[in-house]
């Protein structure tokens, strides 16, 4: 390799701050201050200062009119330039002039370098400094650098610097790759020529010759531990733009490999080293200009060195962007998908990269054979049944560039054949994948032999969402099937959706794989169970994989998806019954997660409406499986065993309304049942009239809704407290399986009680997921909070929940004032939920249960949102039965099902509006 170390050309931008100008004031201060040292200096960083902000402000200005984003960080790293070396001459020049005759070990250079070193900087970015010496640091260059670096830190700038001599800045490149890589990127600014020069002769003899799989080997380590850090995927949609999967950093680690192994000096170079076509060169400059741009926004945004794209950030630079409104799409959205393009093609270039050093490593001389052993050694196995294939180093590749032209069923079978051979995907037949694209047309759409290849991918008992995956990033997926090609790199403007529509989707078909092959089994038993007996297998995985790939349209997603199926599901093969089966589970997708998380499943009809819309126990199945898919793809976090409890209740009610059960006599017999249940655990030492007593405080709802062992745990809380004679009492069960923590608060039964103990959970920032109420025949509250666990250990969890226990009684006792409380949580509102804009909805209705009337309100979620809610049934003298509290990301669904004071429902629909009426101010930000 060949590494120059050279000062960067200016590429005709327009540096903003006029060194001549600035050298003359500099002097003209130099005089004017003599004898007041401290009056000089404040009058050099003040005129430093202003040419900084100066050149900051005209390059912000150009970023908004033009968003060249390249141009923009290549000017600020030029205005630096200037300020130092203009600062360099003023120290020379006024401070610590060098003495006539200097030593040769007098010498200083000094050299930018790590990502200044490249000559862009971002608005907030560290400026790295190297100042070298021939030997090592000098009492005179150490008053130089002193003297520069105090009054650079004092313009507001985070400097990185080191002052070594050659000899150590070999050694210590030697031994740490990092440093290696900043001097690397190494570049003079100003000072004694010369010396840079040295230190690039001897890095090339002494530190790079010989090591090259060393470096590429720990670089792409480094890369492997960063993408841990910051998620492994990059369609995340909260990305790193710089640090995160096809980020600034990926281009910067290929440029880096590039530059090590072949010694190019130059992105241009790329082509020459026959690395990139032009076309690569041309996507490789366009990704880099589109990723600094949004950098350079984002840092100029937040005013500092934000490098994570959030929600809250997003839409403002999509529209400094220019990016409009689409049909079914918000603006951010659009350049979100843009973004995620982007980093698509930056992975297609690593890949790119990556096969032609594997290439051309594998026909160098055998001592550079030997350096990329793991490469080179050309292990080929021939494949009788598919002759265009062949499996090399254990990596499927093609055995010419004609195969994907002779018999274009080719570029579907390539991926069948990964997955019946479980091996990886060479390189070069993915690259060759991506250059064919256009062979995929009407014809090979409706190619019957490729349709059957596509199911047998999708349903295969290997690794589905690996192959799929690979399908997806070639692009071959997207145009096999259009309309999932239509949601690939799609965002979903929401805190809920940790993906694009294309990575969940391709996750859940992973998920519904691991659970179809038994691996799940433990965290789902249900869905292990059920699998095994669904007929229509083929069914469920082509839903699994279209059930949201109709985003983005102005059209309920869900309706227009079941339409794309039944269009889609004969050209792919399904029988009518199948493309039927598939159409319906698209559609109503969203009905078993909705109907379980906001609705009370112990209401007879709600388990009826469900039934009545599923019909068969073999939909029910195949619904449940699916459920369970979409939830856990979403992202991490979202799924917990308290939802999977939820959807197993929901699953065995309607398995018993769909095989002939629920009857009225079957109600009354399982009221009996459990009564009968809890009378036998309390018989060993409860009296006979103890028993009798406390079996007739409850109403038939409360044993028809808690488990045996929660009936028992109440029987026992109700007496120890009864012994104790408290008026509040609580108590809490911790379940790590379920993901939740279970507080029952007793206390006498008043209106308002959901609102205190909604805002002391509020006040303790314990976050309340469902909430069952329970009023004793005698005039008790028996109500059972779940909250989300905070905690792995269940010791931690216990401390915690005695926290929120605690503030519960305290404030049930009128001992905490929950108005203030609530008003520090307020001012703790996260900025990110101010990026969404959420229309709040009421639904009031008599037609969801037999008994109540249900409230449910949908809205922008907030700390407080369950108090004020709460409060506000209360206040329009409410009684809340039950309250089932559900939250996507941003948004917040909260179902009330509530009588009024004489247990009736409201059936006055003056009434009905005040509620929605009431309901609604409670989302008025000026009521906030």
């Amino acid at each position: 390799m060949n590494v120059s170390f050279r000062a960067l050309e200016p590429q005709g931008i327009p540096v903003t701050i006029d060194r001549a100008s600035l050298d003359a004031e500099l002097d003209r201060l130099a005089t004017e201050f003599k004898g007041d040292l401290q009056g000089r200096d404040v009058a050099v960083k003040t005129l430093l200062k202003a040419a900084l902000a100066h050149g900051r402000n005209a390059a912000r200005e150009r970023l908004d009119k033009n968003n060249d984003g390249r141009i923009c960080a290549q000017d600020i790293s030029n205005q630096m330039d200037e300020v130092i070396r203009a600062l360099h001459r003023y120290v020379l020049t006024h401070i610590h002039p060098p003495v006539a005759n200097p030593a040769p070990s007098e010498r200083l250079e000094v050299i930018a370098v790590g990502g200044y070193g490249r000559g862009m900087l971002a608005p907030g970015s560290d400026i790295d400094l190297l100042f070298l010496f021939p030997n090592k640091p000098t009492p005179w260059g150490d008053a130089v650098i002193e003297a520069m670096l105090y009054v650079l830190w004092d313009l507001g700038l985070k400097i990185g610097h080191a002052a070594r001599g050659l000899d150590e800045c070999i050694k210590l490149a030697r031994a740490d790759i990092t440093i290696r890589t900043a001097i690397l990127e190494a570049r003079r600014i100003c000072g004694d020529e010369g010396l840079a020069d040295m230190l690039a002769h001897r890095f090339d003899k002494e530190v790079a010759h010989g090591t090259a799989l060393e470096f590429v080997t720990a670089k792409l380590a480094e890369r492997d531990e960063r993408y841990k850090r910051t998620d492994t995927s990059r369609y995340v949609v909260e990305p790193n733009v710089k640090e995160g999967k096809g980020g600034l950093r990926d281009l910067h680690t290929l440029f880096w490999i590039a530059k090590y192994v072949y010694g190019v000096r130059d992105v241009s170079d790329l082509v020459e080293a026959s690395l990139f076509t032009r076309e690569e060169l041309k996507t490789f400059i366009k990704a880099e200009d589109f990723l600094w741009a949004v950098r350079c926004h984002l840092h100029f945004v937040t005013n500092r060195a934000e490098d994570r794209l959030s929600f809250e950030y997003q839409p403002e630079i999509a529209a400094k962007l220019g990016y409009q409104v689409h049909p079914g799409q918000q603006a951010v959205e659009r350049f979100m998908k843009h973004y995620f393009l982007v980093a698509k093609d930056v992975g297609d270039l690593t890949a790119i990269v990556c096969a032609a050093m594997e290439q051309r490593h594998a026909k160098r001389p055998p001592k550079l054979d030997r350096l990329f052993s793991r490469w080179s050694r050309s292990r080929r196995r021939a494949l009788p049944k598919t002759p265009d294939f062949r499996i090399e180093n254990e990596r499927l590749t093609v055995v010419d560039d004609h195969v994907f032209v002779r018999d274009p069923v080719n570029l579907i079978r390539f991926f069948q054949v990964a997955d019946r051979e479980d091996v990886a995907l060479h390189p070069d037949a993915m690259h060759l994948i991506t250059r064919s694209l256009k062979l995929i047309d009407r014809d090979l759409r409706d190619n019957a032999e490729a349709n059957r290849l596509f199911l047998e991918i999708l349903t295969s008992r290997n690794a589905p969402e690996t192959v799929l995956r690979r399908m997806n990033e070639t692009g071959v997926l997207g145009r096999f099937i259009p309309d999932f090609g239509k949601v690939v790199a799609m965002m979903q403007f929401n805190m809920y959706h940790h993906y694009t529509v294309d990575e969940h989707l391709i996750r859940s078909v992973g998920i519904l794989a691991e659970m179809d092959a038994g691996t799940l089994k433990d965290e789902h038993p249900l869905s292990a169970e059920v699998l095994p007996t669904i007929a229509q297998r083929t069914a469920l995985y082509v839903a699994t994989l279209l059930h949201d790939v109709a985003k983005g349209r102005p059209e309920d997603h869900s309706i227009a998806g079941a339409k794309i199926m039944r269009r889609l599901g004969p050209r792919l093969g399904l029988s009518a019954a199948d493309t039927e089966t598939a159409s319906w589970l698209i559609e109503h997708h969203l009905l078993m997660s909705n109907t379980a998380q906001s609705r009370d499943i112990s209401d007879r009809k709600t388990i009826e409406a469900f039934a009545a819309t599923v019909q068969t126990l073999e939909r029910l199945k195949m619904l449940l499986v699916l459920t369970v898919s979409d939830v856990k793809a979403v992202g991490p976090g979202v799924w917990n065993g308290w939802k999977g409890q939820l959807f197993r209740t929901l699953y065995w009610e309607t398995e018993l309304v769909l095989t002939g059960g629920h009857s009225a006599a079957d109600r009354n017999d399982r009221v009996r049942m459990a009564k009968q249940e809890t009378r036998d655990a309390l018989s060993a030492d409860w009296k006979e009239s103890e028993i009798d007593s406390y079996l007739g405080r409850h109403y038939a709802p409360y044993w028809l809704k808690v488990d045996p062992e929660r009936r028992v745990a109440h029987a026992r809380f109700l007496q120890q407290a009864e012994n104790e004679d408290k008026s509040v009492a609580t108590m809490f069960t911790s379940d790590a399986f379920r993901g939740v923590t279970e507080i029952t608060v007793l206390a006498q039964d008043h209106p308002r009680l959901l609102a205190v103990i909604a805002g002391a959970c509020a006040a303790t920032g314990a976050n309340i997921v469902d909430a069952y109420i329970n009023t004793t025949t005698d005039g008790l509250a028996l109500d059972s909070i779940f909250i989300d666990r905070a905690y792995d250990e269940n010791e931690d969890e216990n401390r915690r929940a005695q926290r929120v226990a605690t503030t519960i009684e305290r404030a049930l006792r009128g001992e905490l004032w929950l108005t203030d409380a609530m008003q520090k949580k307020a001012e703790q509102r996260s900025r990110r939920t101010k990026a969404f804009d959420i229309e709040p909805q009421i639904v009031v209705t008599n037609d969801w249960s037999d008994r109540y009337t249900v409230i449910e309100i949908s809205g922008l979620d907030r700390p407080g949102l369950l108090y004020d809610l709460t409060s506000t049934v209360s206040q329009l003298n409410l009684n809340i039965a039950s309250a089932h509290v559900v939250t996507f990301g941003e948004k917040a669904v909260d179902t009330f099902y509530v009588t009024d004071l004489t247990g009736y429902k409201i059936t006055s629909e003056v009434r009905q509006a005040t509620i929605r009426r009431e309901l609604l101010a409670v989302f008025d930000p000026a009521n906030g």
